[in-house]
């Protein structure tokens, strides 16, 4: 498999216990190995709604009623983990180690409303690196983002659906992102790793600056172009460890983009300039059958779910968040993966900020009781209940259950 769908599967793996196919189908290509690798999931989600469609929630994930009180939904859609189908190629040239990958994401979930209608195909790899285990790597292109990508990695709804099961048309659901970490997204970037130094690594990168603002929450006024005068900065460090039955990983990340903003009317005053800025730590053990993940953020301006979205008001200024997740897995005697978590984001209101009748999101909270059987050596059977809960300021909540059923397959 492509680095970084290997390292989502060997991190739900872990955590899991499930099985997957270690490698793709492999084609020697003369001084080239070609790796064609992915998976294809589909999960069928029962959801019910406790709130009227009336109490809305800027920023909320769980789902309320329709406007006539209707409260049940159901879909087949696509999990967290979107189908995929990536081309990875290996070389050694030079003494230096080469690889390119290149991916597509044309997704599962159900018809759209015209019945035989899908979203677009996504494109979240592209990427060339090189390097060699003596002084590191280099990667330059399009892959996950290295702030908060540990989070997902370990995440056990990976391979189920978590928060965000939609009746149709979602490209994938939203698992634990939004409901315990920030959504760490597929980024142009130039990043450097360190060598493995027994166990400790680091990568530090600079990245596309323009990760979705425009649109999104109280800075939705924003309709033209964004102007960051600096990429993103990006880092990570690590420190893998295992010792006869017992293994994992401790990591911290942080990120740090510079936002100016510019609106339709281009006046001096208009502009609004901030730095957003975050940070985390996290903690996988494996011990036995026993699995336990633990994972905290923090942030100022990141705003919660998807990176800067609402993490700023136009009148106010810069919102502060943190949230994490805690996550208990156990093998039973069938090999099925018994899996519990909880998770929680959590966004402050600015300073100065009322919160007497805003409706902007104060927490999404999640809790999530899997079940993750390996039917074959590459296909996982997974049964997922979800309870998602979302609070505003000014005392509006949302709050849904969803039952899931489906299965992935990797190859």
């Amino acid at each position: 498999m492509n680095k970084n769908i290997k390292l989502a599967v060997a991190g739900a793996v872990l955590a899991l216990g499930a099985t997957a196919a270690n490698a793709g189908i492999i084609i020697p290509a003369g001084d080239w190995t070609i790796d064609i690798n992915g998976n294809v999931n589909a999960f069928a989600n029962w959801t019910k709604a406790d709130h009227a469609s009336t109490a809305s929630v800027t920023g909320g994930l769980a789902k309320s009623k329709d406007a006539t009180g209707e409260a049940n939904t159901q879909g087949i859609n696509t999990g967290l983990l979107p189908a995929w189908l990536g081309f990875t190629g290996k070389t050694r040239q030079n003494d230096t180690d080469v690889e390119f990958t290149i991916s597509i994401q044309p997704n599962a979930s159900s018809n759209g409303a015209a019945g035989d209608s899908t979203p677009n195909a996504l494109f979240r790899q592209s990427y060339v690196s090189f390097g060699d285990k003596s002084w590191g790597s280099v990667k330059l292109g399009k892959d996950l983002g290295i702030f908060a990508g540990d989070a997902i990695l370990n995440d056990m709804t990976l391979l189920g659906v978590g928060a965000g099961a939609a009746n149709s048309g979602g490209s994938t659901t939203l698992g634990g992102i939004g409901t315990g970490y920030i959504y760490a997204a597929w980024k142009g970037q130039v990043a450097y790793t360190t060598p493995n130094f027994n166990g400790f690594q680091a990568t530090v990168g600079i990245v596309n600056p323009n990760q979705g603002l425009t649109g999104v929450g109280e800075m939705s006024a924003i309709t033209g172009e964004l102007y960051q005068d600096r990429f993103g900065l990006e880092g990570k460090a690590s420190y893998s460890f295992a010792a006869d039955n017992f293994s994992g990983k401790l990591w911290v990340s942080g990120i740090s983009n510079k936002i100016s903003t510019r609106y339709t009317v281009e006046t001096v005053a208009s502009n609004k300039e901030y730095t957003a800025t975050g940070a985390d730590i996290g903690l996988n053990v494996n011990a036995g059958n026993a699995g336990l993940t633990a994972y905290y953020y923090t942030g100022d301006a990141l705003g919660t779910t998807f990176a800067f979205g609402n993490g700023y008001n136009a009148t106010y200024g810069k919102r502060d968040s943190d949230g994490g997740y805690l996550q208990g897995t156990y093998i039973l005697p069938t090999k099925t993966k018994l899996g519990l978590a909880y998770g929680r984001s959590n966004l402050d209101l600015a300073s100065g900020e009322a919160a007497s009748g805003s409706v902007i999101v104060d927490s999404n909270e999640r809790k999530t009781v899997g079940l993750y059987h390996p039917l074959t050596k590459q296909l996982n059977l997974v049964a997922e209940w979800n309870q998602i809960e979302s609070k505003a300021h000014g005392g509006n909540k949302q709050e849904n259950t969803t039952g899931s059923l489906g299965a992935i397959l990797f190859f």
